[in-house]
């Protein structure tokens, strides 16, 4: 993962708001330079934009106290930013939203575009898209499954504090740990993914 650019000055929009909701996109900004710089999942920077959009959604809805289990938030977000639904229905979902505490128009200023999120990644990480010539490797699916490893343990980090701070949970000082374990069904034997990429095979095809 890049280091992010530890120039001086003001931070970019998307780094400001991963700051400003730390616990909710904890670990955010590492999955959308995997998603960008990975030849395998080809994210365009518009998608990335909607995709981060939708986080920051839920995390505005989590902080407001907003029950988001029921609701589909990626629908909610396509009515807020005009994709679907009608003028009315639009309406309808900022009142209920303004209703139960949430600022949509502040929030909705706040949506990123597919520049602000080219700006974050080439600027403030300092991360380059795959080139056109650039091929699937083990190096990089193993650099991307690590990215997705890390953000589940940020996550799940994040949430158990939010329950912590709620009186909804009670544990000791703990650690977060997240394994990805491959099985293979003909020799029987299980491996780390990572170390099962660098072998580049199992004990099935050993001379």
């Amino acid at each position: 993962m890049t280091d992010e650019s530890s120039t001086p000055g003001p931070k970019p929009k998307v780094a400001r708001l991963i700051a400003e909701y730390e616990q909710e996109l904890a670990g955010i900004g590492g999955e959308l330079e995997s998603r960008w710089t990975d030849p395998e999942t080809d994210d365009s920077l518009r998608s990335l934009a909607d995709w981060f959009n939708e986080q920051l959604l839920r995390a505005a809805l989590a902080d407001a106290g907003v029950e988001t289990v029921t609701d589909d938030v990626s629908q909610l977000y396509s009515l807020l930013a005009g994709d679907t639904g009608s003028r009315g229905e639009r309406t309808q979902i900022e009142r209920r939203l303004e209703r139960q505490g949430v600022d949509v128009a502040s929030l909705a200023d706040e949506f990123v575009s597919y520049g602000a999120i080219r700006s974050y990644l080439t600027g403030y990480r300092n991360a380059t898209p795959p080139s056109a010539t650039e091929r699937t490797n083990a190096t990089t699916i193993a650099r991307t499954i690590d990215g997705l490893r890390q953000r589940t343990v940020a996550v799940t980090e994040s949430k158990l504090d939010r329950l912590q701070d709620t009186d909804q949970l009670q544990v000791g000082p703990h650690r977060v740990f997240a394994d990805v374990q491959v099985l293979c069904e003909r020799c029987g034997k299980q491996y780390d993914v990572a170390d099962l990429l660098d072998a580049g095979s199992c004990d099935c095809y050993e001379p």
